[in-house]
C-alpha cells in the first residue's frame, strides 16, 4: 500500500512538472499564465494520483504493461522540454539552446517537402506571418516530429522484437484496457484488430488533417496565434504527440489481439487432447483474463 502511494505520488509530481515546464523554462511569463498553468498542473496531478493509488484503473490504459505509458510520457516531456528550451533561446541563448535550435532547423528543413506534415503546419500560418515565425514553427515542428518518430520506432522494437508485453508476465486485458468493453457484442478478437487498425490509420492521418482543419476553422473562429511561445509549445506538442500516441495504441491492441489468438489456439489444442468437452467460450474467457 505504501509503495503504491509513493508510486502514485511520484507520477503525479512528474505530470505536474510537465504542465509547469514551459512556465519554468521561459524567462518571461505573465502572472495570469502562471495561475492557469498552476491550475492545470494541480488538476492533472490529482487525477493521476487517484488513478494510480487505486487497485482498479478507470481511464488510463496499459497501466500494468510497462513501458507503454512511460514511453508516452517521456515523448511528450521531451517534446515540451525541447520546444521550451528553443523558445528560451530566442531571449536568453546559450550553447544548449543553440544546439537544439540547429537540430530543429536541420530536421525541419529535411521534412519540409510538399504535402509533408511540417509543410502543412507552415501553410497553416496566416498570410501576415513573419519569416521569423515561419522559421520557428518549421524548427519546432521538425524537432517534435523527430521525437514522435523515434518513440514509435522504439515502441515497435519493444512490441515486435522484445515481444511486449509477454516478457512482463501475465497480461490482464480487463485491467489494462478499462475503456474497452468486451461485452459490447461479438468476438473480442476482431474488435481488437479493428480498433488497432483504426488507431494506426487515424494516427497516420492526423498530422495531415489537424493543420487542414485548423486552417478551415480559422474562417469561423479566431485563429491560433503561434507567435506566443506558450501557445506554440503546446499546439505543436499536441500535434506531434497525439498521432504518435494513437499509433502506439493501435500497435499495442494489435499485439494483444495476436496474443489472444495464440493463446486460443494453444487452449483449443490442449482441450482437444485432454478435455474434448471443454467449452470454447470458457477457453476464450480464460485467455482474456490473463495472457502470457
Amino acid at each position: 500500500m505504501i509503495g503504491r502511494i509513493i508510486g502514485a505520488a511520484t507520477r503525479a509530481g512528474l505530470v505536474a512538472l510537465l504542465f509547469a515546464l514551459p512556465a519554468i523554462i521561459l524567462p518571461t511569463v505573465s502572472e495570469d499564465v502562471v495561475h492557469i498553468v498552476l491550475l492545470f498542473a494541480i488538476f492533472s496531478s490529482i487525477l493521476v494520483f487517484i488513478e494510480y493509488v487505486t487497485t482498479a484503473p478507470s481511464f488510463i490504459e496499459f497501466r500494468h504493461a510497462p513501458p507503454f505509458n512511460r514511453m508516452r510520457f517521456l515523448a511528450i516531456f521531451l517534446t515540451v522540454f525541447a520546444l521550451s528550451v528553443i523558445a528560451r533561446g530566442e531571449v536568453a541563448p546559450n550553447a544548449f539552446t543553440a544546439f537544439l535550435h540547429a537540430l530543429g532547423i536541420i530536421v525541419g528543413d529535411a521534412i519540409d517537402f510538399p504535402y509533408s506534415p511540417v509543410r502543412l503546419m507552415v501553410i497553416m500560418l496566416p498570410d501576415n506571418a513573419t519569416p521569423e515565425l515561419i522559421k520557428e514553427v518549421r524548427t519546432a515542428s521538425g524537432l517534435s516530429y523527430l521525437i514522435s518518430l523515434m518513440t514509435l520506432a522504439v515502441f515497435y522494437f519493444f512490441a515486435r522484437v522484445l515481444e511486449w508485453p509477454a516478457r512482463n508476465g501475465a497480461f490482464n486485458v480487463w485491467i489494462n484496457l478499462p475503456l474497452f468493453d468486451p461485452t459490447a457484442g461479438g468476438d473480442v478478437l476482431p474488435r481488437l484488430q479493428r480498433d488497432g487498425r483504426l488507431n494506426i490509420a487515424l494516427g497516420f492521418l492526423m498530422p495531415f488533417l489537424i493543420p487542414a482543419i485548423i486552417q478551415m476553422m480559422s474562417d469561423l473562429i479566431d485563429p491560433i496565434y503561434l507567435s506566443d511561445p506558450m501557445t506554440m509549445i503546446w499546439t505543436i506538442s499536441a500535434w506531434a504527440f497525439i498521432p504518435a500516441s494513437m499509433i502506439m495504441r493501435g500497435i499495442a491492441m494489435s499485439r494483444i489481439a495476436t496474443m489472444i489468438d495464440e493463446n486460443r489456439r494453444r487452449a483449443y489444442a490442449a482441450s482437444r487432447g485432454t478435455h474434448p468437452g471443454a467449452s470454447p467460450a470458457r477457453l476464450a474467457a480464460c485467455c482474456l483474463g490473463g495472457l502470457r
